[in-house]
């Protein structure tokens, strides 16, 4: 099987930078048209609902990036997976599908923690036009257990990611687009878990174990 790791950590790092600022580009462009709406003498209340709905989904998205993708405090550290929820919970609450979790709190190695929300955002790929994701938590206290089951319409897993994680190389290169199942595969590596993909015509069951 082919090594699929192969970017360096100077391309990796840029193109998570790329992942990021495509995430919060849509909710700041949404700020600044608010301001420019209430500049050009427009609804003062239409303007600042904009403007304040922006900055909340601005928010949530840098929040869950900032643990997802970024360092999340010092070498070694662990994440309180209740924190994980919450940054979880505000960020799909700006996409389609509802969010169910299951699962007691309890501190992790920060890359578990970035490994489960990554995973979140696979299952949030695989229903593009909404629908449910569920979280599981088990075993937290001794081999953790990460189960994202996701149920909507025309479920779908991303067929970049599919052939990452069968070890394929991509027939392009990774790119700002991909990097995310790049980037959760090296998580699943670094901290020892196995990633299983279950599919039906209904849903979509991603484990790490």
């Amino acid at each position: 099987m082919t090594d699929i790791f192969t970017l360096s950590a100077p391309d990796l790092a840029a193109l998570l930078c790329s992942r990021v600022c495509h995430d919060i580009i849509s909710p700041v462009g949404a700020i600044n048209n608010g301001l420019e709406l209430l500049d050009e003498g427009g609804t003062d209340d239409d303007a600042m609902q904009l403007i304040r709905t922006s900055a909340i989904n601005a928010s949530a998205r840098l929040q869950f990036a900032r643990i997802a993708f970024g360092a999340a405090g010092s070498a070694g550290m662990q994440i309180d997976t209740g924190d994980a929820e919450a940054v979880a919970t505000a960020f799909i609450r700006n996409e389609k599908p509802d969010l169910e979790w299951n699962g007691a709190r309890a501190l992790l190695p920060k890359n578990k923690v970035k490994l489960l929300l990554n995973l979140i955002l696979i299952a949030n790929a695989a229903i593009p036009r909404g629908g449910k994701l569920s979280v599981r938590l088990e075993s937290l206290e001794t081999a953790p257990v990460f189960t994202i089951t996701a149920h909507g319409p025309m479920v779908r897993v991303p067929p970049k990611f599919l052939d990452l994680h069968a070890g394929r190389q991509p027939d392009e290169p990774i790119d700002a687009h991909s990097v995310q199942f790049y980037y959760t595969l090296l998580l699943a590596r670094e901290t020892g878990m196995n990633i299983s993909i279950h599919a039906s015509p209904e849903e979509i069951v991603v484990k790490a174990a």
